[in-house]
């Protein structure tokens, strides 16, 4: 059965998302509806639609009128392999040092750059989402102020792309956790398609729950959300070294504030915050 796409974009979230609803109420309803923020902190978002047949293009014009909006781009997809085809539009991302790339770019990696090769995968973090983003741009910053991490975790590690962005600079001196078995996985198979294997160790865990994840860490990563963040935060304050840091993210910009004040109190300060769209990065300090 053909299926048709309509993809424009627009100027902030409550303008696409009423657009959003509008498609929704077409004549010819669409099969689904997407609203999606662009997240490279540009403001713009992303409303596209599926349609079983052809859509009315002057409808659509019309909408773009009504909301400010780009012309729509309207294509008919063939029979399509989605896990190649995601692999295919997943630009390679960069961040300081660290280029995130899957094999398909593997022509695009320039010289001098910390090369991480990330395929599309069933676990998060490909780089491309505004909380990776940033612990790759805060991982890159403390590098450049001369910090050097002799023992570094990342917990809820994913893909591991933050634990091996640590391994391709300090090596020997990383170790990953997740609490899904899948992920682990995914880690381990990452590493060895980085020539990494052996220089992260991972482990499934929730939180710090296994022996090997004692501490104490001169860095920790934590690329999770604000609920587990909060529950964490006294685990990982007592396994963080004095005058160690912490990268914390999955925060939404408007519970940054609350999440830091929990760090605060346990003798934490911010030293950098980074918002990359809806989300923030924030590294922390343990106090001497």
């Amino acid at each position: 059965m053909p299926t048709w796409t309509a993809l424009t974009t627009l100027m902030g979230k409550a303008p696409a998302e009423r657009m959003g609803e509008a498609l929704e109420a077409f004549d010819d309803a669409p099969t689904g509806v997407g609203v999606f923020e662009v997240e490279d902190g540009s403001g713009l978002w992303e409303v596209g639609a599926y349609f079983t047949d052809k859509p009315d293009e002057t409808a659509l014009l019309l909408l773009t009128t009504v909301f400010g909006a780009k012309p729509f781009t309207v294509s008919q997809l063939p029979e399509t392999d989605w896990v190649a085809h995601v692999r295919r539009e997943l630009a390679p991302v960069e961040a300081g040092r660290f280029f995130v790339y899957g094999s398909h770019d593997a022509d695009k990696v320039p010289e001098g750059k910390h090369a991480l090769l990330i395929e599309a995968a069933m676990a998060f973090g490909t780089g491309h989402h505004g909380t990776t983003l940033g612990c790759l741009r805060a991982l890159d910053r403390l590098a450049d102020q001369g910090f050097a991490g002799k023992r570094v975790v990342d917990i809820g590690c994913g893909t591991a792309v933050l634990a091996m962005g640590a391994a391709a600079i300090w090596p020997d001196a990383v170790l990953a956790s997740d609490i899904d078995a899948q992920a682990v996985e995914v880690a381990e198979a990452n590493l060895t398609a980085n020539s990494m294997s052996g220089r992260v160790h991972v482990v499934e865990a929730a939180g710090f729950d296994h022996p090997d994840l004692a501490g104490p860490f001169d860095l920790i990563f934590a690329n999770i959300l604000k609920g587990p963040l909060v529950a964490l935060a006294p685990d990982l304050t007592a396994r963080l070294e004095s005058g160690g840091y912490a990268i914390l993210s999955g925060i939404l910009n408007e519970q940054a504030d609350a999440v830091a004040d929990v760090y605060a109190q346990l003798g934490n300060s911010v030293v950098h915050r980074d918002m990359i769209g809806d989300w923030t990065t924030l590294c922390l300090q343990k106090n001497t």
